[in-house]
């Protein structure tokens, strides 16, 4: 049952993100995440990287005040799928990159 749930989950969510305004740092975090995939587990020519890049809550800075901006980008290696967080400083012109972590999705 858990199994389906998440399902739906992974299926609906693209239709709620995409309805929020693209982020300036949006074509930068697709390209970090194929590094952060080619990082973890080698050059392989399998490696997929969905376009949708949702924009989430931003998130404290843990060192002092202001926030840091969060987007996130699902990739694929052959059967297995990763959901990569890249967290931004919040800059108008540029995208300084300050953090990332990768999870993967696991049905148990």
């Amino acid at each position: 049952m858990m199994k389906y749930a998440l399902l739906v989950l992974l299926l609906i969510t693209p239709t709620f993100a995409a309805a929020k305004p693209l982020h300036h740092c949006s074509k930068d975090a697709l390209i970090q995440a194929k590094k952060l995939l080619d990082f973890h587990f080698g050059l392989d020519e399998r490696t997929e990287i969905n376009e949708l890049v949702t924009v989430l809550k931003p998130i404290k800075n843990p060192a002092g005040e202001g926030k840091f901006d969060v987007l996130e980008v699902y990739g694929h290696i052959y059967k297995g799928t990763y959901r990569m967080h890249f967290i931004y400083a919040q800059t108008e012109n540029q995208c300084l990159l300050v953090g990332q972590e990768i999870l993967e999705i696991t049905l148990l």
